[in-house]
């Protein structure tokens, strides 16, 4: 590939390092990496990129908006290619892509692109921002459609999906067996069901805490095990034993294990995140175990799109607790059958979409057109 390629990303979460280290293999880039976000994001290894030539100081001036101390000058050394974080509030990248235009060299954003509950005002903003640059890299179709109604040029814009650590996973998944690992922590051998992710007040865990309530109190006997690190407090045991539930609630806490989180999810029977969703659900779906989230998808990360209703999981109505069990008791009710070609259907979603060999296949066809 005869183009000279220059990242400049606001960060590079660890989990998006597979991607980055395919691109850095087979792309030749030069990585030009922020330091830090307000998010508690971990960062990866930089130095693990043969590409890495510096870490840009992310400078917050006001607001949301910030600069990346550094950024600018990238624009005017021998680079004829930038794929950049396409983000709205990095002022450097608006200035790096104005001058690469007059400068005709190619911008290749990679963002979010529109969640659908934009103003008016960051609707327009918007547009004037992906229209500047050559291609845009969106997470999902959902943002894609959005775009184009705006009036975005609909061949610049490319849907990349997103990615986890997959040649982990594929060596995760071939080792694992039907445990019983839930049957010896809670001593019986009803269905269990997921949650897991960051533990905070948009995640609506104490949803999952209620409805489980409410089915048992029916005669729908099931587990609910809770994975994840409790970044806000939101005294979910005080719930938990409010309501008699501490035989059918495991608070595992966070877990960083591969193996065991390939564990526990894949010997549940549902994954339940009835709060806002994103990459818990490929986490999920490369396993096998389908999802149920809710139907405000402007609130959800790119990633709910791969919810297919009735194949891979299911949505409900936003809030309600009754409808998130009538959901939650349908799937629990499916046969062994169904289930098999389920978890076949999961899979495929990431096999064919969500991860890096896909995702760094388009970026070199896009750099080649």
């Amino acid at each position: 590939m005869n183009k000279k390629v220059c990242c400049i990303f606001n960060l590079a979460p660890h989990y998006n390092s597979p991607i980055y280290r395919l691109m850095d293999e087979e792309i030749e880039c030069h990585f030009y990496l922020g330091d830090k976000l307000p998010l508690s994001i971990r960062r990866m290894n930089y130095d693990e990129l043969e590409g890495f030539k510096k870490t840009l100081r992310n400078i917050f001036v006001f607001g949301n908006f910030y600069w990346q101390k550094g950024a600018i000058w990238l624009v005017f050394k021998r680079y004829s290619v930038f794929i950049i974080t396409g983000e709205l509030y990095n002022i450097s990248t608006w200035i790096i892509i104005i001058l690469a235009r007059i400068m005709k060299k190619e911008t290749v954003l990679w963002s979010h692109g529109y969640y659908g509950d934009e103003t008016f005002i960051k609707r327009k903003l918007k547009k004037i921002f992906f229209s500047l640059s050559t291609s845009v890299l969106l997470y999902g179709n959902h943002a894609k459609n959005i775009m184009i109604s705006e009036g975005i040029q609909e061949s610049k814009l490319f849907v990349i999906y997103n990615s986890l650590d997959y040649e982990k996973q594929l060596s995760v998944k071939a080792k694992l067996k039907t445990s019983d690992i839930y049957k010896n922590y809670f001593g019986n051998d009803f269905p269990t069901v997921i949650y897991i992710g960051r533990i905070q007040r948009n995640k609506r865990v104490e949803m999952l805490i209620q409805a489980l309530d409410r089915l048992i109190n029916r005669g729908v006997n099931c587990n609910v095990v809770i994975v994840g690190k409790e970044v806000e407090s939101l005294n979910l045991l005080d719930q938990i034993e409010d309501r008699g539930l501490i035989r059918n609630i495991w608070l595992f806490g966070p877990c960083y294990d591969e193996t065991t989180i390939g564990k526990l999810i894949s010997n549940s029977d549902i994954c339940v995140i009835p709060g806002d969703s994103g990459l818990s659900i490929m986490h999920s779906f490369v396993y096998g175990t389908p999802v149920i989230t809710h139907d405000n998808f402007a609130k959800h990360g790119p990633e709910f799109e791969a919810v297919e209703p009735g194949i891979t999981g299911d949505f409900f109505v936003e809030n309600s607790i009754e409808h998130l069990c009538e959901m939650m008791s349908h799937w629990l009710s499916i046969t062994p059958e169904k289930k098999s070609q389920i978890k076949n259907d999961c899979f495929q979603v990431i096999e064919k979409r969500y991860n890096p060999r896909v995702q760094v296949d388009l970026i070199k066809n896009i750099l080649r057109s």
